[in-house]
């Protein structure tokens, strides 16, 4: 166990730390907690993680002309080290990111409990605050990297038929960032904590307490593993396709992975850039964002905005490609509107990144903005709409095959419309200047990014669980899960709509005694929502250890990571595919999608 190289690393990791902190303090003074010294510290401490975990071993030792160490670890021991295998990698996402939503759904039924009846009941407003900024940005993470990190890493490579990422290396480091950056998070309460919401509003954000400076480490670190990822899905599609996998061939994740890369590769930045500058503000001297020194508060939240609404997408677009390929593979059914679909990913793509100050419409910004952005987030609600109706139509008399992935995947389909729906009411000037702010906007936020990605998540895990560990999950247990933490979640958010129109605010930890009824079903139907997720944790663990053998292509579907054996072999592909007809092709009698051909055979110049 002492042998792993996580082990070495997390020694490594903190040995750095506290060099950086304390090379800080010997040359300008002050204490361990400045905050200057633990950007110092953080800074080393990652640098020092990095190499311990693989860097040294790889890159390293090639910049010193020697050859990489090989990677030597099997069994589970290979999840607990620098693996270049995009599956291994994928699996490392998935678990970890699983972790991160229980506690991040433990930091909601503890927000639930507060909430439940009027008045103080376990925590002070001030904690009240720091435990709604801590779930806020634990869950945002999780639906930022979950699908795009878990199942674009597995699925990507495989689906086009190719052998591995186009960098493997930089795929390891786009997932070994993501442990320093839950460290700083969690570690957060030990220097203050963090009280100003997963936006970090200035000037709270600049006036608080030190815990805040974690917040900005983490989520800057957590960005480059973001514009990693993106980068390598891009490379990988563009580049590695196997012979005849032309574009109008890509199964519809991966053109749901390529449309959230493209957001990830060029616009994170611009969250990384603006909490630069709230770091500069706490520590440097700055006045980026202090109004009384000639500083503008409202530039924060362009700079936030033009990443977090383009952000919503890098959620919900990868979990687009899954819901769409659990449907049409469960309702055996060509994709309804395959064309359509990746036009409208596309679509939303360039519109993203031309909405986001809809989410300003209270803060003062010029009111001759409000109509063109009104109508550009109006317009969005167009390419939404066609994956929606190519979901009903794939659906539309299919075979159903109602297993829990089908299942999860048709509530994928409400739950997508409640929060469309909703998203138009906050899209017109003059309704949201009514609910801004208020438990409207918390209840739609669940829906589109709770209902939309998570839902698309627990679908992709369920339907590929055979392939990831070979082995069935248990079925009555799974259609048990769906149902329960559905209708968990239907009792928990409706009637927050209830409330946010009637002029309930959110991030408060109080509210007027006429709310309570609403609260307190809400915060019941809460807890039986988190408890539910038990049976997921309990399903998947038993499952993975004493399922039944799953075979090599349980759901008889075509795509190709389903003519590989369960688990896929580390090359994916004893020979090299070719590519000879579309994915989807059920009802055809004869179709295939692709078959084997030599090993050894390369891919041409383009990919095709």
């Amino acid at each position: 166990m002492l042998k792993l190289p996580v082990i070495r690393a997390v020694f490594a990791g903190i040995i750095g730390y506290l060099v950086g902190a304390l090379l800080t303090v010997l040359v300008r003074g002050g204490s361990m907690s400045d905050e200057i010294c633990v950007i110092s510290g953080f800074t080393l401490g990652l640098i020092c993680w990095l190499l311990a975990i693989g860097l040294w071993g790889t890159w390293v030792r090639e910049w010193r002309g020697l050859p990489p160490k090989p990677y030597e670890l099997k069994g589970w021991q290979r999840y607990f080290g620098f693996s270049t295998d995009h599956k291994v990698i994928g699996i490392q996402y998935l678990v970890t990111l699983i972790a991160v939503m229980m506690l991040g759904g433990l930091s909601a039924m503890l927000i639930r409990i507060e909430l439940s009846q009027a008045g103080e009941t376990i925590m002070d407003a001030d904690t009240y605050n720091k435990v709604m900024s801590m779930h806020g940005i634990l869950m945002v993470a999780v639906a930022v990297a979950g699908v795009l990190g878990a199942f674009g890493n597995y699925l990507v490579p495989i689906m086009i038929g190719a052998d591995d990422m186009a960098f493997p290396r930089l795929n390891a480091i786009s997932y070994w960032v993501l442990p320093p950056v839950a460290v700083a998070l969690l570690s957060a309460p030990l220097l203050g904590s963090f009280d100003s919401g997963w936006t970090a509003y200035p000037p709270l954000s600049v006036v608080n307490e030190s815990g805040q400076i974690l917040f900005v480490l983490g989520v800057t670190t957590f960005g480059l593993s973001s514009i990693f990822g993106g980068l390598n899905i891009l490379t990988t599609v563009a580049t590695m396709r196997a012979p005849g996998m032309t574009w109008s061939r890509l199964p519809i994740f991966v053109w749901g992975a390529v449309s959230a890369s493209i957001i990830s590769l060029l616009i994170t930045q611009f969250f990384a850039a603006s909490l630069i500058l709230i770091a500069m503000d706490r520590v440097a001297g700055s006045t980026f964002f202090g109004a009384p020194t000639g500083g503008d508060p409202l530039l924060y939240q362009h700079l936030f905005w033009f990443y977090s609404h383009p952000a919503v997408y890098v959620m919900v677009l990868p979990s687009f490609g899954l819901s769409l390929e659990v449907l049409t593979h469960m309702s055996r059914k060509p994709l309804f509107a395959y064309r359509w679909c990746v036009a409208a990913m596309l679509t939303i793509v360039g519109l993203s990144c031309v909405v986001w100050a809809h989410h300003m419409f209270t803060s003062g910004m010029a009111n001759y903005l409000h109509g063109p952005f009104m109508f550009l987030t109006e317009m969005i609600s167009i390419p939404t709409g066609i994956i929606f109706l190519s979901a009903i139509g794939t659906l539309w008399r299919g075979k159903l095959w109602m297993k829990t992935p089908l299942l999860l995947g048709m509530i994928w389909v409400f739950q997508f419309l409640m929060g469309g729906v909703t998203g138009i009411f906050l899209a017109d000037v003059a309704t949201d200047v009514q609910l801004h702010d208020s438990y409207f906007v918390v209840a739609h936020f669940h829906y589109t990014i709770m209902g939309g990605t998570i839902w698309g998540l627990l679908a992709g895990t369920f339907f590929w669980f055979p392939k990831m560990t070979g082995r069935m999950y248990n079925e009555k247990l799974g259609i048990a899960f769906a149902l329960w933490i559905s209708l968990a979640f239907q009792m928990t958010f409706l009637p927050q709509f209830w409330a946010g129109t009637n002029g309930m605010n959110r991030r408060i930890a109080d509210y007027p005694v006429d709310f309570e009824t609403a609260n307190l079903i809400s915060s019941i139907a809460a807890l039986l929502l988190g408890t539910g997720f038990i049976l997921l944790l309990v399903n998947l663990i038993w499952s993975a250890r004493k399922g039944p053998k799953a075979g090599d292509n349980p759901w008889n579907a075509n795509t190709l990571e389903w003519q590989v054996s369960s688990p896929p072999p580390e090359h994916n592909f004893p020979g090299l595919p070719e590519v000879v007809g579309h994915p989807y092709h059920y009802g055809t009698p004869g179709a295939r999608h692709a078959e084997l051909v030599s090993a050894g055979a390369g891919h041409d110049e383009d990919g095709q």
